[in-house]
C-alpha cells in the first residue's frame, strides 16, 4: 500500500464561536487523486486554509510525510512540497505571466527553472502564446491556468485545489479537468476541493463528502458516484 503523505486526525476550525470544521479525519496517499466534495459552505475551503496555514486550527492535528506541521507558516509547507491552487485564482495581476511563473519558483535556488516553464507552457499553450501579458488583463479560465502553473513551478508532492472550475465556461472547465487529469498521471498526489461533485469524483481514485463541517461519507469514487444518496444530494438526481 501507498505510503500516506498527508494525514489529517480530528481537525476542528472556528470562526469566532462558530465551528466551521467539526473533528474531521482524513488521509491522501502517494500517489492519489483525492476529492473533497460537498455543498457551498460545508467547509472546504476552510479545510484546505487550516492544511497551509492561511487559518488557525482550533484542535487536531495535521501530518505531512509522516511529520506534524501544526502552526508551520505557509511559505515554509511551499519548501515542504505543500502547494494550493487558492480560490480566486490570487494571480499577480500587475505582473506578466512569465513573471508569475517566476514567482512560483521563489523557493527554489535550482538549475531547471527555465525548463518547467516551458513544461507548464507545453500544458497550457495560451499562456505561452501571452507570456508578456499583465495576469490581471486575462480571462478567468486563463488566470485559473496560470494559477495552477504557477504552483506546479514549485514542484509539489500534494497539490491542493481549491473550486479550480468555479465560475468557468463549459469548454474552459473541460480544459482545467483534462490538465488535472495530466497532471495527477505524471505522478503528483492531488487533494481536489470541488462542488462539480461528478467531474471530481469521475477524476478521483477516493472522494470524502463534507456536510456542515463534518465528513458525512467517504470511500471509493466511483462508489461515492453510484451511491444514491450523494446522487440525490450533488448531482440533481
Amino acid at each position: 500500500m501507498a505510503d500516506i503523505l498527508l494525514k489529517v486526525e480530528d481537525l476542528q476550525v472556528a470562526y469566532g464561536g462558530i465551528r466551521a470544521v467539526k473533528g474531521i479525519s482524513f488521509e491522501v496517499r502517494e500517489g492519489e487523486l483525492v476529492s473533497l466534495i460537498g455543498a457551498n459552505g460545508a467547509g472546504k475551503t476552510t479545510t484546505l486554509k487550516a492544511l497551509t496555514g492561511l487559518q488557525p486550527m482550533s484542535a487536531g492535528s495535521i501530518a505531512l510525510f509522516g511529520r506534524t506541521i501544526n502552526g508551520c507558516g505557509t511559505w515554509d509547507l511551499v519548501r515542504q512540497g505543500l502547494v494550493m491552487v487558492p480560490e480566486g485564482r490570487g494571480t499577480f495581476t500587475r505582473m506578466t505571466i512569465h513573471e508569475n511563473l517566476q514567482m512560483g519558483a521563489f523557493t527554489r535556488r535550482d538549475a531547471a527553472i527555465a525548463a518547467d516553464i516551458e513544461r507548464v507552457f507545453a500544458l497550457f499553450p495560451r499562456l505561452k502564446e501571452r507570456r508578456d501579458q499583465l495576469a490581471g488583463t486575462m480571462s478567468g479560465g486563463e488566470q485559473q491556468m496560470l494559477a495552477m502553473g504557477r504552483a506546479l513551478m514549485s514542484r509539489p508532492k500534494v497539490l491542493l485545489l481549491d473550486e479550480p472550475s468555479m465560475g468557468l465556461a463549459p469548454l474552459m472547465v473541460d480544459k482545467i479537468f483534462e490538465v488535472i487529469a495530466d497532471i495527477h498521471r505524471q505522478g503528483t498526489t492531488v487533494l481536489l476541493v470541488e462542488q462539480n461533485a461528478s467531474r471530481a469524483l469521475a477524476l478521483a481514485d477516493r472522494g470524502y463528502v463534507m456536510e456542515s463541517g463534518e465528513i458525512s461519507s467517504s470511500g471509493d469514487a466511483q462508489d461515492l458516484l453510484a451511491d444514491p444518496r450523494v446522487r440525490a444530494a450533488y448531482l440533481g438526481e
